[in-house]
Parts: C-alpha cells; structure tokens; sequence
C-alpha cells in the first residue's frame, strides 16, 4: 500500500528506532501471508478433526483471502482517516483475538466464521504496515531499502506457512496453528506502541463503507458461484443465484465509482496496457503458487504418506525457488523491461508446472525440480509487477493502485482455492468406478482414507487413489494451461514497452 498520508509532520526517529519498526511491521505483515499458507499442509488434519465436508474445507481456506480482499480497498482510506498507527493497532487485536477463537473451534463452521474475523485484522493490518514505513523512513534509499525487505516478507511467508503449518502438526494439536500468532501479536502490539508515530490524520476523503461491502459481496458470489458448478453434483440453482448477487453487487460497485468524488477504484487506471499486465501477473502468480501448494500437500499426504512437515517442506521449494529471481529481478527491470520479466517469467511457471505433471508418477525428482522452475518463473514475474503497477498512474493515484496490488494477489489465491479445489473434487468423484465403493468414500478423498483405516486394507482404495491421482494431474495440467495464457496475454499488453516510468503517467488521465 503506497503512503497516502503527509511527512509533513511526522517525526524523525532514530535510526535504531525506524529500523526497529520495520522489523515490527514486517512481523505483523509475516503473520498475515503466513495465514494465507499455513493451512496448506493442515487441511487434512482440520478436515478429520472437525469431520468438515469437502466444500467446508475449502470453506476454511477461502474465507481468509475473501473477506481480505473485499475490506482492502478501503481499509486504506479508513487508515488515513484514523491514523495508520492506530489501524495497526486495532488488527492486531481483531487478529489476536481471532486466532484464539480459531484454536479452539468446535466445529467447521465455527472455524470458517473465526477464518473471516482474522481476514478483517489482517485487512486493517496490510495497508498500515507501508504506511508507518513511510510515515518512519524520510531517507529516498533507507525507504527504498525498507519497502524492499518489507516486500520480502510475503515470500518469505509464502515459503514458511507450509513448514511451520508442518512442524507445529507434527508435535502439536491443530489449533496451535493458529494459536503461535499470539505471542507474536503481543510482542508487535507493544513494540508498536513504543516504537510508531503518531502522523498525521487525513479527514478531507471520507471512508465509503458501502463500497467494501459491495466488493465484498460480488467476491463472495463468484466464488460462491465456481464452487457450486463445479462440486459434484453441481448446484445450478444455487450457483445461478450466487452468479445474480455477483452480477448485481458488482454493477453496483462499479456505478458507485464512477459517481464518488473520491472512489476507491477508478476504473480508467486498467487502460494503461503496463498497470493492466501487472495486475494481472499479480493474480496469475498467486493463483499459480497458492493452487500447486494447496494441491500437492493434500496429494503427498494422502497418497504418498508424507507427513505434514515433509509436505510442506516439498511445497516451500516453489516459494523458496521464487527468492533468486525476484531479487535479480528488481535490479534487471530497468535493462530488459517488463516484458521478459512477467511475460517470460509466467512462461517459465507454466513449464516448472508441468515438468510436475508430467514426471510426479516417475518419482520426486521431477516434483522438486518442476517446483523450483515455478518459483523461480513466479519470482520474476512478482518482483516487477509492483513497478508495473505503481509506475504506471500519475502520483496521486498509488495508493489506490497499491491497494489494487494487493487485491490482486489475494484475488488470485482466492480464485486458486476455489476453481482448483472444487475442480479437484469434483475430478476425482466422476473418475471413481460406478460400484464397489463405500458410500464415505465418494464423498472424498479424506473420507476415503479415513474409511481404510478403519477398515484395513481394501481393493476399492486402489481405485479411490488412481482416481484422485488423475484428478491432482489435471488440475496440474489447468495451472500450466493458465499460466501460459497469462504469459500470452502480458505479453501482447507489454509488446514495444520497456516499462520506463517517463510518461506512464500521462497515459492515466
């Protein structure tokens, strides 16, 4: 989220003290990326625990980024409105108190509804966390440098969620996944009061609370829409009705911009070509990153065996993988431009993706190495699409864009849960053979295993495995059909464009 509030006024702090604060903002930032990832490798786990159908346990996942990426638009302005120190503060506690309520969740809708509350800490917490750098660092090279170790964070929480989700399984219960982000609220909420300044209070734009909700609605109708169509058997009816609310809500949302003095999104930023392609690399890495992670934990639990700090120790490649290119990324923009950065980087996912479909029958290798090739790829496209992004509007407008960035990224990890999760499901009940199994059992794959244990070894499992096999295949194959798409479209977006900022900003009128 670019700063949006006055230096004017702000105090200069110490040195130590500027760089104490970042450390704490990067905490509060880690906890909310870590949260998007850390129930990769737990699913399995919280499934059985809370006897949660398929669509519950995706419930849980997706109710996170939904809520988040619904409430970001304007939890910025809000921020302006009542001090980002303050907004810190608030997700903290909103944040805090949401991951006891998840902990110790007795059911799968208590913990879906426990899901939603930590999105709205987290969404107070994200545009703040950028805010107070800026409000601290006044240097042009320290705020360089601190943005810069502050957008690391999310991959480092992208890399970490999965092993940690793992390890805490591995020697805990399952609510201590949710339960480890206390001490660290605790910790930042009184490093933040010590070390933060106050800044100044922005009251001249107003916060347009029904935009939110509006936004908000039309995400929770298109998911609610994808994962009705695609579950099996496929809700038309509810599906249609949920694709209506998305319509209406949407239209809405969309008029009520074009009528605000001071909307939360201006629609004419998406004619600039280069914004537009780094919009869209945002949301094709995450859904690319957040589906194979989601997917190839659940597979190598349930068939291979794996524990959950061995799966996610497997998935951490592709974000560990993304670190070296996005670092050399940043500093080769200005030579190569944007194009071979995002248009090839996504190319280069979508090979990584199916070197994992192609060779996880043949052994680990090829699954290790498919990863790193994605992360790597997705590296190169996530370290210049904030400049795609940023560059390309007048001044005036970055923090709207930033915010745009961000529901980008959630956006894609959103979409990813819900399309490959459902189509997953979906897969593996239509490649199940017509008899000879448990009624449990087609339900879903986690009903199935847990339905052969009880039981013992039985032949019908072997189908069950072979089916949901060839469904983790095929939603393999839909992220690398996706991800070259995606570098097909950036790639006409940014064709003749070095992505310079001279005159990005007259684009955008």
């Amino acid at each position: 989220m670019a700063v949006s509030q006055s230096l004017a006024g702000a105090p200069a702090l110490s040195r130590a003290r500027r760089w104490a604060l970042l450390f704490t903002v990067a905490a509060g930032l880690l906890l909310v990326t870590l949260d998007n990832s850390v129930l990769y490798t737990a699913l399995p786990t919280l499934s059985e625990a809370l006897a949660a159908t398929p669509a519950q346990a995706l419930w849980i996942i997706n109710a996170y980024p939904l809520v988040m990426a619904g409430l970001l638009l304007g939890a910025g302005t809000l921020g302006d409105r009542i001090g980002h120190r303050r907004m810190f503060l608030i997700g903290l506690v909103v944040f805090g108190l949401a991951s006891i309520v998840a902990a110790y969740a007795g059911s799968a809708a208590q913990l879906i509804g426990a899901r939603a509350l930590l999105a709205v800490g987290a969404a107070a917490m994200m545009p703040a966390t950028l805010a107070l750098i800026g409000l601290s660092f006044h240097d042009p090279r320290e705020r360089t440098m601190a943005i810069a170790i502050w957008g690391s964070v999310s991959l480092v929480g992208a890399a970490l969620g999965p092993i940690i989700g793992g390890w805490l399984l591995q020697h805990f219960w399952w609510g201590s996944v949710f339960l480890v982000n206390v001490p660290v609220v605790v910790v930042a909420f009184v490093a933040t009061l010590v070390l933060a300044p106050e800044g100044q209070r922005d009251h001249s734009r107003p916060w347009d609370l029904w935009s939110s909700l509006l936004a908000l609605a039309a995400l929770s109708g298109l998911v609610l829409a994808i994962k009705s169509w695609i579950a099996a058997p496929p809700a038309y009816a509810v599906g249609a009705a949920a694709l209506l609310l998305a319509a209406v809500a949407g239209y809405a949302f969309v008029r009520r911009q074009r009528r605000l003095p001071y909307p939360l999104l201006d629609f004419s930023v998406f004619q600039n070509p280069a914004f537009l392609a780094g919009t869209l690399s945002a949301v094709f890495t995450l859904f690319a990153l957040a589906g194979l992670q989601l997917v190839t934990t659940q597979r190598f639990q349930l068939v291979a065996g794996f524990s959950p700090l061995h799966a996610g120790l497997l998935v951490s490649v592709a974000a560990l993988g993304s670190l070296p290119s996005a670092l050399l990324g940043g500093s080769l923009v200005h030579r190569l431009g944007l194009r071979p950065l995002i248009a090839g980087g996504l190319g280069i996912g979508a090979v990584g993706v199916a070197v994992v479909a192609f060779g996880f029958p043949l052994g680990l290798g090829w699954v290790i190495a498919g990863m790193a090739i994605t992360g790597f790829g997705m590296g190169a496209a996530i370290s210049v699409a904030s400049a795609a992004i940023l560059k390309n509007v007048p001044a005036h407008r970055a923090g709207m864009a930033s915010s745009v960035e961000e529901v980008s990224y959630e956006f894609g990890g959103l979409l990813a849960v819900a399309l490959l999760g459902s189509l997953s499901a979906a897969l593996y009940g239509a490649f199940l053979p017509a008899t000879g199994l448990p009624d449990a059992a087609r339900e879903g794959f986690v009903q199935a295993v847990h339905v052969a244990r009880q039981s013992g070894p039985e032949p019908w499992f072997a189908q069950a495995t072979a089916a949901y096999d060839r469904s983790y295949r095929i939603v393999l194959w839909v992220v690398a059909v996706v991800l070259a798409v995606g570098a097909i479209v950036t790639g006409r977006l940014l064709r003749g464009r070095a992505g310079s900022r001279e005159g990005a900003a007259d684009r955008v009128k």
